[in-house]
């Protein structure tokens, strides 16, 4: 399965992003969407798409997209929320949840921080795609893409886009 990968968009969803999404099967989306329910639309409407909200979203989009998701994919577990922090540091209720389920990917958002490491204490893939939106202090705007196949994650793409 082809994995197209965004967070914190707040509203915005360019052309060079489609066109960066094109060839994905889905787009997992890390939450803090922005905008309304019409949004969320423009997203879901040109690609399936696997999400949870974030902090910044209001109630139409808590209603459409839940708090996390924890999921199965060629193989792999996966567990998505919006609030995660990072290996070694991660947010008390992500935390409880690496826990509980034992993924082995957790995608998160919020920091606007894109990172791809892998946490040898947890034997998980840890994957933020940092801010896709113009909102916050981040230099670029960025997405991933990658696939995962037989239990693998493979050919990971970052796409990296200038701030207006």
């Amino acid at each position: 399965m082809y994995i197209g990968l965004i967070s914190d968009t707040h509203g915005v969803f360019d052309e060079e992003f489609k066109k960066f999404f094109e060839p994905v099967d889905v787009i997992w989306h890390a939450g803090d969407w922005g905008g309304d329910e019409a949004f969320t639309h423009k997203i879901s409407d040109f690609k399936p798409v696997v999400g949870v909200y974030g902090n910044c979203d209001g109630q139409d989009i808590r209603y459409d997209y839940p708090h996390h998701q924890f999921f199965e994919v060629e193989g792999m577990s996966v567990l998505i929320t919006h609030i995660g922090g990072s290996p070694g540091h991660y947010d008390l209720r992500a935390q409880a949840l690496i826990e509980s389920y034992r993924p082995h990917i957790f995608v998160c958002g919020h920091s606007h921080i894109l990172k791809v490491k892998w946490d040898d204490h947890y034997q998980m893939m840890y994957i933020n795609p940092g801010a896709a939106g113009i909102q916050g202090w981040q230099v670029f705007r960025t997405a991933l893409r990658f696939k995962i196949e037989g239990g693998k994650i493979s050919d990971m793409e970052v796409f990296k886009l200038q701030r207006c």
